[in-house]
């Protein structure tokens, strides 16, 4: 007992230690502010150190608990177990709601001390102060949250037989994704309080100018691609885990967290914008304040009971909180933008939709109207329950039948707007920058039509990825063409890789939800069955309980006379649960499925299975790998030789050489993290 109450009196000091240097790191900001006081504003880093370190210090009690089998904590009576794996057993803190917030708060305060120490010699700065203010606000509140309604370290129920002990969730301890998945969506999370926070230090400040953007360009890149490879990795864990053969279910929790990543996207897009016209300003402001929004209404989501989902951590005393908080956020900052009006218009105007500037607005209404359909289709369950006091379920045929048509127009803008100059461009410009990138698309089409591929929307969708993939290209081709490696590992070349991984994301999912193959196959031992093109032939049904507290019932099946496969079903003996464990044999060009369905038993000479032939699912993976490398290519650019131009009155491209060297090509993006 001694040890217990060591790890739950000194988690619960750390996040003392947190929320009072956070609290107090805010108030002597604000003061050294208001006092020009230059020598206390210095020390404002310390502060955000030892919020870091307190929360460090809960986080590390919280796994020695974990490891020590603390039953005397609730949370560990909650989701501790004798029988867990080391490596789930870690990654048990974030598996239910108080240890999850707990890693949402070690996360931001490391982003917090990550600010104070980046901008250590610019602390008498009033735009770093104001931004440390909010940093130092918001980090307090999610300290406030776990030290409250969220404590990981509360005392448990006296008396609790650690045999009863049950684990946390099957779903979280049978794959390795657990330890990676969570950790990295929240890294892009949290990341966006940063441009935001800085975002609000320019409304307060009044420095409303380009200078802020150029503060946060990289934090918001590398916050977007964390997201991005968070989001990725969930829909991998999904299709490895669930046994259903999908990898985007429209689930509520997924959706949430797509919510930010579109708003993010549109954010990224746009900035350009402001950086290289003054342009966008307002909406530039309102993208970031929705993207940090709705972080916070995600959470409120899936850590309040008021929607049903696998991903979901149940009911919670906090739903109240973060919904207090998301409005607070709301009202805060469009009170500070409407204040801010007058200053915010900006100086220049788009001269014609033919521009890089109008495909970019182009671009951030349709990434906006999405947002839009995938946060009425997750709400409007709960407000028909609130209003009307019934249930009812939007499926994913609502999503697909609405995102379908914005995703095509998404490819179609990918291909025109690297090509497309600011300001304005001319006909004969169009057509010498389209000329390839338009035959890219048209051979796309007809490869896809001769390898069988058939319905519209594919069909589109391959043409369209095709003529994307043609302009980015060619995009990189030429700067390459004009500064050798050098301009290759550059801005605007990292937005173009970014786009090929983006679009062999959209091929694959294109291809995998068109194109799949299912059926159930009754395998008898020994002998071989055909479908789809491979053979599967059975060779045992056994049962393997060398993991203690399971049991998994596994069947081997040899694939096309080579690899063998083992679909399985686990029984989680102290819950009583069945989780299956699909089967998977991962190819360039498709993937089989194979799930254990209910009824067999170990020797039985047949068994029951679900197959799936899922085309192009791996190249959903390399596309995110492919997104990753474009966005390091897009943070840390190579030197640029570019002419210095007027914000306001970037130059109309002419098609045509310049006298000072141009081709008339679309310049390096300022800020690259075209996406």
């Amino acid at each position: 007992m001694i040890a217990a109450s060591l790890n739950s009196a000194v988690g619960r000091a750390g996040l003392m230690l947190m929320l009072g240097a956070s609290v107090f790191g805010a108030l002597a900001v604000l003061y050294g502010i208001r006092k020009g006081d230059t020598k206390l504003l210095r020390q404002s880093p310390r502060y955000a150190w030892l919020a870091l370190a307190g929360i460090v210090l809960s986080v590390v009690m919280m796994q020695r608990a974990l490891i020590t089998r603390d039953f005397s904590m609730a949370y560990i009576q909650q989701v501790g177990s004798p029988d867990t794996p080391t490596l789930y057993n870690v990654a048990a803190m974030w598996s239910a709601l108080e240890g999850s917030i707990l890693l949402w708060a070690l996360v931001l305060a490391g982003f917090t001390a990550a600010v104070a120490w980046r901008f250590r010699k610019r602390t008498d700065d009033v735009l770093v102060g104001w931004a440390l203010i909010v940093m130092f606000v918001v980090t307090a509140f999610f300290a406030l949250v776990s030290f409250g309604p969220a404590d990981p370290f509360a005392n448990g129920v006296a008396g609790f037989d650690p045999s009863q002990a049950r684990g946390p969730n099957p779903l979280l301890q049978n794959h390795i994704l657990v330890l990676f998945h969570p950790p990295i969506l929240y890294l892009g999370f949290v990341g966006f309080t940063v441009p935001f926070a800085f975002a609000i230090a320019a409304l307060v400040t009044g420095r409303l100018g380009e200078g802020w953007l150029l503060e946060t360009r990289r934090w918001a890149l590398f916050s977007w691609a964390f997201l991005t490879i968070g989001i990725l990795l969930g829909g991998w864990w999904s299709y490895e885990v669930l046994g259903w053969g999908g990898v985007w279910a429209w689930d509520p929790v997924e959706n949430a967290s797509l919510l930010p990543w579109l708003t993010g996207t549109a954010y990224i897009h746009s900035v350009l914008v402001q950086e290289r016209r003054g342009m966008l300003r307002v909406w530039n402001l309102s993208l970031l304040v929705a993207t940090f929004s709705l972080t916070i209404l995600g959470t409120f989501l899936t850590r309040s009971g008021v929607i049903e989902s696998v991903h979901a951590f149940g009911d919670g005393p906090v739903g109240t909180w973060f919904l207090a908080f998301f409005g607070l956020i709301v009202v805060v900052s469009l009170g500070l933008i409407a204040w801010r009006g007058d200053r915010l218009r900006s100086p220049g105007s788009i001269d014609s939709p033919f521009s890089r500037e109008g495909a970019f607005l182009a671009n951030n209404v349709l990434f906006t109207v999405f947002a839009f359909v995938v946060l009425l289709g997750t709400l409007f369950p709960l407000l028909v329950e609130v209003l009307y006091d019934r249930r009812t379920i939007v499926g994913a045929p609502y999503f697909d039948r609405l995102s379908m048509p914005i995703g095509l127009m998404l490819l179609f803008l990918m291909a025109i707007a690297p090509v497309l100059p600011w300001r304005k461009a001319s006909t004969e410009l169009l057509r010498d920058r389209l000329f390839w990138p338009a035959w890219a698309g048209a051979g796309a089409l007809v490869f896809s039509v001769a390898v069988g591929a058939t319905g519209w929307a594919p069909l589109v969708a391959f043409a369209f990825g095709g003529f994307a993939s043609g302009a980015a290209v060619r995009q990189i081709a030429l700067a390459s063409r004009r500064q050798g490696w050098r301009g290759f590992v550059g801005r605007a070349n990292g937005g173009m890789v970014v786009h090929l991984g983006v679009i062999m994301i959209a091929v694959a999912l294109a291809s995998s939800n068109s194109f799949t193959h299912a059926t159930r196959l009754q395998l008898e031992q020994n002998v071989v069955q055909e479908w789809s093109g491979h053979t599967f032939e059975l060779t045992s049904l056994t049962e393997n309980t060398s993991q203690a507290g399971q049991s998994a019932l596994e069947a081997r099946v040899v694939l096309d006379g080579g690899k063998t496969i083992v679909p399985a079903i686990t029984t989680y003996l102290n819950m009583g649960i069945d989780v299956p464990t699909p089967g998977v044999r991962t190819g360039l060009t498709n993937d089989v499925y194979l799930t254990l369905e209910q009824g067999s038993k170990p020797g039985d000479t047949s068994v029951s299975l679900q197959a799936f032939v899922r085309p192009m699912i791996l190249w959903l993976w390399i596309g995110g790998l492919v997104m990753a490398i474009g966005t390091l290519l897009a943070a840390f650019p190579g030197k640029k030789q570019r002419r210095a131009t007027d914000p306001v009155s970037a130059p109309i491209a002419t098609g045509k050489a310049d006298p000072q060297g141009h081709d008339g090509e679309p310049e390096p993006e300022p800020a690259g993290a075209s996406a």
